[in-house]
């Protein structure tokens, strides 16, 4: 997900600017600039590839201004070039986008028509174009861009700056997250609270279709009828430093290692462990008559529903369908009366999981959302917002939201059990006890972090790698594959151990790796079954179970990893630890980027 700053300061402001950039790398970016206007003048710098060739051109030429706006890229439409980077000039107006401009050849071919020349590929300079055409015409900046904004179709967060009006930044949003702040005789405008939070504090969300006039000493919002509203101004509460590694190596290695902690913390919000409790923030709707749960979420919290998949019908007895949120819609889902949608997202703005919400709630689902920002678009529009307490997480590849997600989701599927009267009050106390116990063992899990590096070597040259599990340990084969292929680049794929002998044994060689989540219990012994199918076909075999199982099964292995012998209800989340340093510490061996790998967004918001 793109980033964006904006400030109408009263000094040069592109160190600023930049500063607020750093602070916007974890979304995950392939090129950045920034634009300020002087003395009538707009001035742009712009670069491929990281900030750090950014800042070089900053320092040979340095920017003057005291109103910019800046911007990180992640190519959608057209390469990740400096042509293509914003911000992006058209005569009087600079504009720097997040999202995507769905209608945007129309409208492109009709610009051309009418003259103007195009200098990119993107989607982004289209709206510049317009807005400068409305202008150049004689309109008003709050004008031209009331009447250019109903034209775009799609999801997407502008901010406009202006060459004849140098005192105002202009900023809209409609699927794509932007947020104003408000300072001491300079206003600003960004992406999310962070971006902002060491020039202040004081914010307010922009909702959906709203667009707003900044200015020094003013800030003045419409909806989306072009009706001045007032939108309530917070306290963002996000930290004024900006996040750092720490002794870590890497952002994805410290939130590893922040794990205990951080489900510490989300579990304390919704375990009462003297009354022996799980408990959920407030709502106003009768759990006990949910007949069916619905689970929309993308790749790594997809996972997380996976496994309460598991659980809910385990403990509660519901039946649960889960959807990928790209696919939900588009197979016109039945949903019926009576029926909970929990939808669960890092970001709270994945724009397929916020589509997905909307259709949803027209459908007459109650609406429930696990999201680690409590201020997000998906958490104002729910009926329980479920939070988790991961903090910011800066690597692309998720780690700490995720087993923070799977806390959140053994609670409410303790919860809904009680509703629903199928969990006596002795069982809802042992679950307590089972979820007090998640952080240690997960403690534990990270002391085998020298152990799993030593190993790396035996992955980290292989094309292909094969993850099997059963049960709730199938998603987290799935995830583990995904952690692999999302750092490593290695093709990896994630099987429930049983279906192998369906097809995908046909790739076992002695140049894969297979590596099998089995924790002793009730589905060890298949498991292991399954294993042993792949061993007999000279498959190398990383095996991850507690000493019991290393014990019956650990010899022949290449090698093994010893986690904690636990309950099954918190398996997925101590499984969770092993999975993500093994490729942490492959993608460490391959030399590739991991907290920013290729191609990935922190957040996707554009379908």
């Amino acid at each position: 997900m793109c980033g964006i700053v904006g400030i109408v300061g009263r000094e040069a402001v592109a160190q600023r600017l930049y500063d607020g950039l750093k602070r916007l790398e974890y979304r995950g970016y392939d090129s950045a600039g920034i634009c300020t206007v002087q003395g009538g003048e707009f001035e742009r710098r712009r670069a491929e590839g990281k900030l750090d060739n950014l800042a070089r051109q900053l320092a040979a030429e340095a920017l003057h201004g005291d109103v910019g706006i800046a911007h990180t890229r992640w190519a959608t439409h057209g390469a990740p070039t400096v042509d293509n980077a914003h911000p992006h000039i058209a005569g009087p107006v600079a504009l720097v986008h997040n999202g995507i401009i769905e209608n945007f050849k129309p409208l492109r071919d009709e610009l051309i028509a009418d003259g103007r020349k195009f200098l990119s590929e993107t989607d982004s300079e289209v709206v510049a174009h317009l807005v400068a055409r409305e202008v150049e015409n004689g309109k008003s900046p709050t004008e031209a861009v009331a009447t250019v904004l109903p034209r775009l179709h799609g999801a997407f967060a502008i901010a406009f700056l202006f060459k004849d009006h140098p005192d105002q930044i202009i900023g809209a949003r409609m699927g794509a997250p932007l947020t104003v702040g408000y300072g001491e005789g300079e206003n600003y405008l960004g992406s999310d609270a962070l971006a902002l939070a060491p020039l202040t504090q004081k914010i307010a969300y922009l909702e959906e279709g709203d667009w707003a006039v900044v200015k020094r000493d003013s800030i003045q919002i419409y909806d989306r009828a072009n009706k001045p509203v007032n939108r309530e101004i917070v306290e963002s509460g996000a930290l004024a430093t900006r996040i750092e590694k720490g002794n870590y190596r890497h952002f994805m290695q410290k939130e590893i290692f922040e794990q205990p902690i951080v489900v510490a913390q989300t579990l304390q919000s919704y375990v009462r462990p003297f009354e022996g409790k799980v408990a959920l923030p407030d709502f106003d709707f009768d759990l006990s008559t949910v007949n069916r749960v619905t689970i929309v979420a993308c790749g790594t919290s997809f996972y997380a529903g996976m496994v309460a998949k598991y659980w809910f019908e385990q403990f509660a007895r519901v039946p649960v369908d889960i959807d990928v949120a790209s696919e939900f819609r588009y197979r016109q889902p039945v949903l019926e009366p009576g029926g909970l949608a929990l939808f669960i997202s890092q970001s709270g703005e994945t724009a397929d999981t916020l589509a997905a919400l909307r259709h949803a709630r027209e459908e007459g689902q109650t609406i429930a959302v696990v999201v680690n920002v409590p201020t997000s678009s998906m958490a104002r529009e729910a009926d329980l917002l479920l939070p988790t307490h991961a903090g910011p997480e800066i690597g692309v590849a998720s780690t700490k939201a995720f087993t923070c997600q799977l806390s959140v989701l053994a609670a409410l599927a303790a919860n809904l059990a009680r509703a629903k009267g199928r969990l006596t009050e002795d069982e809802e106390r042992e679950i307590v006890e089972h979820l007090r116990e998640a952080p240690e063992a997960m403690n534990q899990a990270l002391n085998h972090d020298e152990d799993i590096a030593g190993m790396a070597h035996l992955v980290a040259p292989a094309r292909d790698v094969l993850y099997l599990g059963r049960g709730p340990d199938y998603p987290m084969a799935l995830e583990g594959a995904l952690k692999l292929k999302e750092i490593s680049y290695i093709h990896a794929e994630g099987y429930a151990a049983g279906e192998m002998k369906h097809g995908p044994i046909a790739l076992i060689d002695d140049l894969v790796p297979v590596i099998v989540l089995a924790p002793s219990g009730p589905l060890f012994e298949k498991t292991v079954s399954n294993m042993q199918e792949v061993r007999a076909r000279g498959g190398k075999i990383i095996l991850i179970s507690d000493a019991k199982g290393l014990a019956e099964a650990g010899e022949g292995c290449v090698a093994t990893i010893e986690m904690p012998e636990v309950h099954p209800l918190i398996a997925p989340l101590v499984y969770a630890v092993p999975v993500q340093l093994l490729a942490y510490h492959v993608a460490v061996a391959k030399g590739t980027d991991v907290d920013q790998p290729r191609n990935l967004a922190k957040s996707v918001t554009v379908e």
